[in-house]
């Protein structure tokens, strides 16, 4: 009876050790994917379209792991943004790509 209880509490005890870390990614990606969105505006207000596509684009794959951890309806709507960012960003169309990248910030502080 002890060895069972032993083995019970030893698995319950690594279960509720390991349970917080995946929302804790989680939200580790939503910081890492607010960094790059405010990096990729301030170069969209610099004028710089390829800079902005690459923080946009790092900021898109922090974000997709957010959602695919837990999903978020910010999250998925800065997702989308952000992905208007680095289309637009490829266009060298930088004012329009920040105006994304700002709506995706939005979205994505709004999750965190």
């Amino acid at each position: 009876m002890t060895r069972r209880f032993l083995i019970a509490a030893l698995g319950l005890s690594l279960a509720l050790l390991l349970a917080p870390r995946a929302s804790v990614a989680a939200e580790s990606h939503v910081a890492q994917a607010i960094e790059h969105t405010k990096q990729a505006i301030d170069e969209g207000k610099k004028g710089n379209a390829s800079s902005l596509t690459e923080h946009a684009t790092v900021a898109l794959e922090h974000a997709q792991d957010a959602q695919k951890e837990k999903p978020n309806k910010h999250v998925k709507a800065g997702v989308k943004h952000l992905k208007e960012a680095i289309k637009h960003g490829k266009k060298d169309h930088a004012k329009v790509a920040t105006k994304h990248a700002e709506e995706a910030l939005t979205h994505l502080e709004q999750a965190e």
